[in-house]
């Protein structure tokens, strides 16, 4: 049996971002913190899965550039491998949501810069 704290991350930017709570063998499982405005780069995983549940907060997450969904405390989504996806703290409030990501791969995240308001990009496979 492995234990991570969830009450004390090691966020990526310092108070916010996300953190790895435990890596493998088989998953990650992981949280986000986001301030009122900040975002989680749109991306997609090739091969992994990720699952999502919102636990504080508000936000807004885009599917594949094009679909808007608001999400709050209690939602949880599940993203197919190839789908990208966006997380914003659209509120004024902090935002934090567990992740979840199987099989293990810590090498199969693809960053597809994009905001609302662009273009949608087209991704590389």
């Amino acid at each position: 049996m492995e234990r991570a704290d969830c009450c004390n991350p090691d966020f990526r930017q310092g108070d916010h971002g996300p953190a790895y709570l435990l890596r493998g063998p088989r998953s990650d499982i992981g949280i986000v913190q986001l301030r009122p405005g900040d975002d989680v780069t749109n991306h997609y995983h090739a091969n992994v899965e990720e699952s999502f549940i919102v636990v504080e907060g508000k936000g807004t997450v885009w599917v594949d550039c094009k679909d808007q969904y608001e999400i709050a405390v209690g939602d949880v989504y599940q993203s197919p491998p190839g789908e990208m996806h966006y997380f914003v703290n659209s509120s004024d409030a902090n935002f934090r949501m567990f992740f979840i990501k199987a099989p293990y791969d810590p090498t199969d995240t693809v960053p597809v810069p994009w905001v609302p308001g662009e273009p949608v990009p087209t991704p590389r496979n």
